[in-house]
């Protein structure tokens, strides 16, 4: 699954399953544009990838950072502007940002709705939209959207989360269909309980019950999801489209 010579975008890929991502991708060869709000973590990520080459592949150039607000349509389109004028080309596409505001649905506050479907859903569009034209450009492209087996299943308290995420599932069906003909493709990856920041803050309760559901008996890990992600970003993955790939140690089947 060599990626040399490719760049990727990955979004939120300041920590978890984003970092993960753009870890394993530059592994592969890829460089990669590191998009998130956080300025210092992104730094971090960008000197761990220039770390692990050598020679003149270790050089800065393999990664580069971008700070940004997915919830910000203004600041992604300069993010996407700034990128293509610095590597001339995005070539694979991983939208992985994303944010909860659990609550019932019956108390859920409108702005925290809205909050969730911009930076989960809405920014996908957005930077699936700025990232298509430099794929039809060259008539390749990769676009991997990070949606979640609570978009599949649903999840008490997280409306706002949950429907992001199926969202993000019709999205992928919607857009593989569109540009299937220009050697481009759009899949999915769908994890289920992984060791991330933000499945930290989940109650205890809730982690116990979901480990009993899950049949491997443990939750994944981040780079068990990139790994699949750098799987579909590859030339192995050719004839894959419209796919939705579950990780998630099979609490969800089917």
């Amino acid at each position: 699954m060599d990626l040399t010579g490719r760049t990727a975008l990955v979004t939120g890929a300041s920590q978890g399953i984003g970092r993960a991502c753009a870890l394993k991708l530059a592994q592969r060869g890829a460089k990669v544009a590191l998009v998130a709000r956080n300025q210092q973590k992104l730094e971090e990520v960008a000197q761990q990838i220039a770390a692990s080459g050598d020679g003149a592949a270790g050089s800065s150039d393999r990664a580069q950072v971008f700070v940004a607000d997915m919830g910000d349509e203004n600041q992604i389109k300069s993010t996407f502007k700034n990128a293509v004028a610095q590597f001339g080309k995005i070539d694979i596409l991983v939208n992985n940002a994303g944010i909860t505001r659990d609550q019932l649905i019956m108390r859920m506050k409108r702005a925290d709705w809205d909050a969730v479907l911009n930076t989960n859903l809405t920014s996908a569009y957005l930077c699936t939209q700025q990232a298509i034209g430099s794929m039809l450009k060259q008539r390749w492209g990769r676009i991997i959207n990070i949606t979640s087996v609570f978009g599949q299943m649903g999840q008490a308290g997280q409306a706002n989360y949950a429907s992001s995420k199926a969202g993000l599932i019709g999205l992928t069906m919607a857009v593989a269909r569109e540009v299937g003909s220009r050697n481009i493709t759009c899949n999915a990856v769908a994890p289920g309980f992984i060791e991330t920041a933000m499945t930290a803050g989940l109650p205890e309760e809730l982690k116990q019950n979901a480990m009993k559901m899950i049949p491997l008996g443990r939750v994944g890990t981040t780079e068990e999801v990139a790994n699949c992600v750098a799987f579909l970003a590859s030339e192995e993955a050719a004839y894959i489209t419209g796919h939705v790939l579950n990780v998630n140690g099979g609490l969800l089947m089917g």
